[in-house]
């Protein structure tokens, strides 16, 4: 779910009806405000959607499991303009359906549809597309969302392709600078996390690990070079994209365990018995400094977001799973959670 203004986003599936459902909600009641369905038949394969919409209070778009992208009025659910990603693009399916969840940047969405273009800009208003990177090594789309990064002053866009990470220009869609030093062959699922000017932190499952590129530019060219990297028994993520906050990363490892890392790569704590998830599947997120983490079972932890020492706070039962993998909305102290055939609304006092 996405939560803006009071209103609840999820992009749903109508198995009855074969059909993408994205549902607007009252945060307050869960009543439902407004629907928009459009035909597609999609496999259940660990649920069907998996992808969080974009919202402004213009906007909403969706990245469906079959690579449909909408944008529609938030408020009235009125439909502007939509995109099959396949048939206008090249795009491949990933395996388990998309992944990536759009990025509505000011007036533009930014998608990452692989095939033609590697990533593209669209104006929300218009569904006109402004730029397009090329895609010279053509690498497919993955389940990896495009991130924001300020580098050198400038914004750019960094994004997990299928053969390795690139960096574009947001101005136009220049291809600054990409590198095959991380790529992962069964499913790139984590986003990357920039943590400062000219590094970002790469990650994944599958025995991937996780690598720190350090960017540079030189004689007017990007150059990414590898930093950092660790083996997966240190850190991994399988599925959700790791927190960085206060200087520190705080991520689930292949084990299940939470870890708490500085940016040197040293662990300073697990969550020992604790665990988040078969290979690293429970989603966590962050408000006010406490940590929320569920496991794969739908028990919720709330933690203290420190680097000294684990400290779990409280626990609680909160859905019967399983696979409790939905990536949680925490907003107005209200916190979305979800497993594959319930979502529920909390009230966590924030």
């Amino acid at each position: 779910a996405a939560v803006f203004n009071g209103a609840v986003y999820v992009l749903d599936y109508d198995k009855a009806e074969r059909a993408d459902l994205l549902r607007c909600l009252s945060l307050a009641d869960g009543q439902e405000i407004w629907r928009y369905s459009y035909p597609v038949r999609v496999k259940p394969n660990h649920g069907m959607s998996r992808t969080i919409p974009a919202v402004t209070d213009k906007y909403v778009v969706t990245l469906g499991p079959m690579c449909h992208v909408t944008c529609l009025d938030s408020s009235s659910g009125e439909v502007l303009w939509t995109k099959d990603l396949v048939k206008q693009f090249g795009t491949t399916v990933p395996e388990w359906h998309a992944g990536q969840c759009p990025l509505i940047d000011g007036e533009r969405v930014i998608i990452a549809p692989g095939g033609e273009a590697l990533l593209m800009a669209v104006d929300c208003k218009s569904g006109q597309v402004l730029w397009k990177s090329p895609n010279p090594q053509r690498w497919t789309m993955t389940h990896s969302s495009v991130m924001p990064m300020e580098f050198n002053e400038k914004r750019t866009f960094v994004y997990c392709a299928s053969g390795g990470v690139a960096g574009v220009s947001a101005d136009d869609g220049r291809l600054l600078w990409e590198t095959g030093a991380f790529s992962i062959r069964q499913a790139t699922i984590a986003s990357p996390v920039p943590v400062s000017q000219n590094k970002v932190f790469i990650s994944g499952g599958y025995g991937a690990g996780a690598l720190m590129l350090e960017l540079k530019e030189e004689d007017d060219k990007v150059l990414a070079s590898e930093a950092l990297r660790l083996k997966p028994q240190v850190f991994g993520s399988y599925q959700h994209t790791p927190i960085f906050f206060n200087g520190y990363l705080y991520g689930v490892r292949p084990d299940g365990q939470m870890v708490c890392m500085d940016l040197a790569g040293k662990t300073t704590w697990t969550s020992g018995t604790d665990r988040f998830g078969k290979e690293g599947g429970g989603p966590y997120t962050l408000g006010n400094g406490l940590l929320y983490a569920m496991n794969d079972d739908g028990v919720l932890s709330l933690i203290e977001a420190t680097p000294l020492v684990y400290k779990r706070l409280a626990q609680a039962k909160v859905l019967n799973g399983p696979e409790s993998w939905g990536p949680m909305a925490l907003a107005g102290g209200r916190l979305i959670v979800r497993d594959l055939s319930r979502m529920v609304c909390l009230d966590v006092g924030q």
